[in-house]
């Protein structure tokens, strides 16, 4: 057992992609169970946040991605997790090597993708504080008010935003989108 928690956050918008983002397909499997798939080897157990069938966003939804790193926060604290290790449901392929360095030192996160991170449970207070008091509600804003580790990736991260982005990474895997 690790004591860590995965979270795939899956309630945005998706307006750049044009519908649900989350539900979009790459290789047979949804972007959501590809990102799920991706934490899978790295953690006890995956959750899926925000979305209509994932645990709802803290303290309320329209927060963008603190509110689903809020709630995954407070479902790992309440289930004996010590740490999250979140991720984008546009996030469906992970390096391994960034995974590994991410996981030496917590809080810590991707500097390219800062939604891509390891955030010790106990920090779910801080972050439902943060939340109503601070001007700036961005995962980068919150992860350098607690001290976080930004974390290069040598490699790239692909992050699916557009349909246009779908195609390029399913060609690149050698996949049907």
């Amino acid at each position: 057992m690790t004591g860590i928690m995965g979270a795939v956050l899956s309630g945005g918008r998706s307006s750049r992609f044009g519908s649900d983002k989350a539900a979009a397909r790459l290789g047979g499997w949804t972007l959501c169970e590809l990102a799920a798939d991706a934490l899978q080897p790295h953690v006890d157990e995956v959750v899926t946040l925000g979305g209509p069938h994932g645990i709802p966003d803290l303290p309320r939804p329209g927060l963008g991605p603190l509110g689903g790193l809020a709630a995954a926060l407070d479902h790992a604290a309440s289930h004996g997790y010590r740490c999250v290790m979140t991720i984008g449901c546009d996030m469906p392929v992970l390096p391994d090597r960034l995974v590994e360095a991410l996981m030496r030192r917590t809080p810590s996160f991707c500097n390219d993708a800062p939604i891509l991170g390891v955030w010790p449970a106990a920090l779910g207070a801080h972050l439902l504080s943060y939340l109503e008091t601070a001007p700036e509600r961005s995962v980068r804003g919150w992860a350098r008010a607690i001290g976080a580790l930004p974390v290069a990736s040598k490699e790239p991260v692909p992050n699916v935003n557009t349909p246009d982005d779908l195609a390029r990474l399913a060609d690149r895997l050698l996949v049907e989108p």
